[in-house]
This record gives structure tokens, sequence and C-alpha cells, in this order.
């Protein structure tokens, strides 16, 4: 995966102002964007996403151009093909756990069926499993299984990368040593290429890969915390 931001957006709330100057090449399959908490990742991240459209720029993932001002291309986020993983997680509290999951394959706002019969569910609740839970509530299950819910209705489209947004925030510290050990496998298993916003170093290490720091709206510092899967691999090829 190769994706290129070149973004701008001015962002107001209330009196404050805050300006998104987001500028970046990732080549790899991992990518981290590490800072503290305020810098404006989430926000980025959401341009990605077609979550905010900047003022000004271009977003180019693998190839496919998502947003360009310029040229007047501002591609749907149902269109996007991301798979976004919000920090919350976003589960929809009067679904149960297959009704949240199968939402991922809806086109539109109808609710899925309780039970409904769909391969694509079965498979993700098996790979994350969640079948002795798939008709409970999301105030039912335990931090871990909420991840789980979320990145099951993330990855059921086929995305073409992950985004995640302080996916390990909401954890305790015990439950969130696990959880990143459980998404580094899963990333490596499924070979999805994957975008990882984080204030805390240990997931940059986990994830490790190519790592940007991101300071008051702009990428401010690059480096390289260990192997890329993906780049490793092609290194060798050569």
């Amino acid at each position: 995966m190769t994706i290129a931001v070149d973004i701008a957006a001015t962002l107001r709330s209330g009196a404050r102002t805050f300006e998104l100057r987001a500028r970046f090449t990732a080549p790899g399959r991992r990518v981290v964007i590490y800072g503290a908490s305020g810098a404006g990742k989430s926000q980025m991240l959401k341009a990605i996403a077609g979550l905010m459209r900047p003022h000004t720029g271009r977003i180019e993932l693998a190839g496919r151009v998502l947003f360009d001002a310029a040229a007047g291309i501002d591609i749907s986020p149902q269109r996007r093909r991301v798979g976004y993983l919000f920090q919350d997680y976003a589960l929809f509290p009067h679904l149960n756990v297959r009704q949240n999951v199968g939402f991922g394959l809806q086109r539109g706002w109808r609710n899925p069926p309780r039970r409904g019969d769909s391969a694509a569910v079965d498979y993700w609740l098996e790979a994350f499993g969640l079948e002795a839970v798939a008709q409970q509530l999301p105030e039912q299950l335990s931090g871990g299984q909420r991840q789980r819910v979320a990145l099951a209705r993330a990855l059921i489209a086929e995305p073409d990368a992950l985004l995640l947004d302080e996916p390990f925030a909401a954890l305790d510290p015990a439950l969130r040593v696990r959880m990143r050990q459980e998404l580094d496998a899963l990333q490596r298993r499924l070979d999805i290429p994957m975008l990882v916003i984080t204030h805390d170093p240990d997931d940059a290490a986990t994830f490790g890969g190519q790592v940007l720091t991101m300071a008051d709206g702009a990428i401010v510092d690059e480096r390289f915390t260990g192997p890329d899967p993906w780049t490793s691999q092609q290194k060798r090829e050569r």
C-alpha cells in the first residue's frame, strides 16, 4: 500500500481555531501516526476516511485518488473502501452483536435482522470468537469483545485498508497488551494495509514499520521502528 496525504484545513470550535497541515507519504502496509492528544491525528484520519473534508490538498490510497480539491474529486466514505475503527468503537447500542457486524454490509441505514442468515457474518463471528455472544447487546460485552465486534464490522466489507483511531485507549492495561497481540497477528494473517493513530508509545513499538509523529496539526518526524512485513518481502524479492 502507498498512501499519500497532503491536506490543509482550518477547524473551528467556538473561539478555538486549529490549523491542520498534514503531509506524508507511506509505502508500507503498517503506518503508525503517533502524537499527543489534540495533535490533529483523528481529524486527519477522518479526512482519509471521507468523514471530514479538507479545504485544500489531495489524498491518494493504493493508486486511487480519494480526494483532490483542485480537481473537484471527493469520493464518498462508502466508496473509499476503507474500514474505520472509531476510538469508542461506535457500536449501535440497540443492535446485538450479529446485527452490528452485519451492519458493515448494509447499503443505507436499515437495521439487519436479529437472526439474519449471512455466511459473511458467520465467518467473522467465528474468526473473532464471538459466536457465543452473537445475540447480546454491546452493553453486555467486555471491552475486548466490543473491540472485536467493531473490527469484524470494519472488515466484513473487505476494505482495501484499515484505519484505527486509538484502538486500545478504552481498554485496561492488561487487556490492552492482549488485544495488541491479537491485532498484530490478525493484520499479518489478513495482510491488510493498516494505519493506526495513537498517543501510546507501546502501540508504536508493536505496530512499527513506519512511525510518523504528529504535533500541532503537522507531521514533524518520521522513523522506522522495525521491519514492515510488506516492505521486507519486497526487498527480498529485488
